[in-house]
């Protein structure tokens, strides 16, 4: 799922019941997450994300910047956080982690390609910490989770950052926060993967932005991204027997879980996807500013996979809004092609920052 910014897991409504299902930490509950969208109205307003009813700016993003930036000091004097690995060990952990990105999640691994090496494996190991937790919850075999197997999980966190991993991918993730002030919260609650990475990105020193601005546009930013995520995937999920779409909105516009499952494009459906694409462009909108914040190297990559991310949205309007059998791609071309936009976007942004 997961821009350079972020990934994160997808709310999910089971087939059964057709409620969402909601949980502040999928490491801890085995739940996924929603978004409670905004109701529809003449006059287009976006409210805050919520979660349990409670707006995102209560979810203790403020002590995330506390706790992390505490960690860069901490990190300096805690010997347990900087292990010992061999080189030649360290090097195909971080390559098959690379691996793992670059086939599940293309676009984000584009943007990744243009960080520089450290920041680009530091990445890689936080996005297949994120997509192993997902699949842990919510994959395949998620019929076979118990409470001691989630509770062997984030036993198994701890020891990662404690400089203990249980094998090479865990290894590539100890390695990374020995060199970047990452804390444990965000990785236990999985709000939004760029609360972990914001400190890998790094904020331009010459910024006046705060600390939790520039976290504010990552989770902006990340729930673009999940909100793209989940209009692109509908009819594979659909597939799978989940709903993973705001079940108020959709009887808004006269639709249930049985008219996605039926696979159908009408003009409820259309009206409907209209109003989710304008959600998700509008976070995207509220990311850009913080994408110009970072330091300088991480501007090119953050702005590349932000304006890939929406190509996406661009592609389902392109496919009359069919993504029940029409995957909405971005050719490699295109992709390409939106890098010099993107290079230049963050160079004006840099020439902003210092004038």
């Amino acid at each position: 799922m997961c821009s350079t910014f972020s990934l994160s897991a997808k709310p999910c409504t089971g087939a059964d019941n057709g409620k969402f299902l909601h949980s502040k930490s999928l490491v801890t509950r085995a739940r996924a997450e929603v978004i409670a969208a905004p109701k529809r109205s003449s006059q287009r307003a976006f409210p805050r994300l919520l979660k349990h009813g409670i707006p995102h700016t209560d979810l203790q993003v403020h002590e995330i910047v506390e706790r992390q930036s505490q960690a860069n000091s901490l990190s300096k004097q805690d010997i347990c956080r900087k292990p010992e690995f061999h080189p030649a060990f360290l090097e195909e952990a971080y390559e098959r982690c690379r691996n793992i990105c670059a086939e599940y999640a293309k676009t984000f691994y584009l943007g990744t390609r243009l960080m520089t090496e450290e920041r680009q494996k530091a990445t890689w190991a936080i996005y297949v910490w994120c997509r192993r937790t997902d699949e842990l919850v919510d994959g395949p075999n998620a019929v076979l989770m118990s409470t001691a197997v989630l509770d062997r999980w984030e036993e198994r966190l701890q020891d990662i950052f404690d400089g203990r991993p249980y094998d090479m991918l865990d290894a590539a993730l100890t390695d990374t926060i020995s060199k970047f002030p990452l804390d444990i919260k965000p990785f236990r609650d999985m709000i939004e993967v760029g609360l972990m990475s914001v400190p890998v990105m790094g904020i331009a020193a010459e910024s006046e932005a705060s600390a939790q601005s520039i976290y504010n546009a990552a989770l902006y930013l990340g729930i673009g991204n999940q909100l793209t995520n989940i209009l692109r995937d509908v009819g594979e999920d659909a597939l799978r027997g989940r709903v993973y779409l705001p079940q108020d909105e959709l009887a808004q516009f006269g639709l249930c879980d049985q008219d996605v499952f039926a696979r159908k494009v009408t003009d409820g459906w259309r009206e409907f996807m209209k109003e989710q694409i304008i959600r998700a462009r509008f976070y995207f909108n509220l990311a850009e500013e913080g994408a110009s914040k970072l330091e300088k190297a991480s501007r090119w990559p953050v702005w590349s996979s932000l304006l890939v991310y929406q190509k996406i949205l661009d592609a389902i309007e392109d496919n009359d809004y069919d993504n029940f059998t029409k995957r909405a791609y971005v050719g490699r071309t295109k992709k390409l092609l939106t890098l010099p936009l993107a290079y230049t976007k963050a160079q004006s942004m840099s020439r902003l920052i210092l004038q």
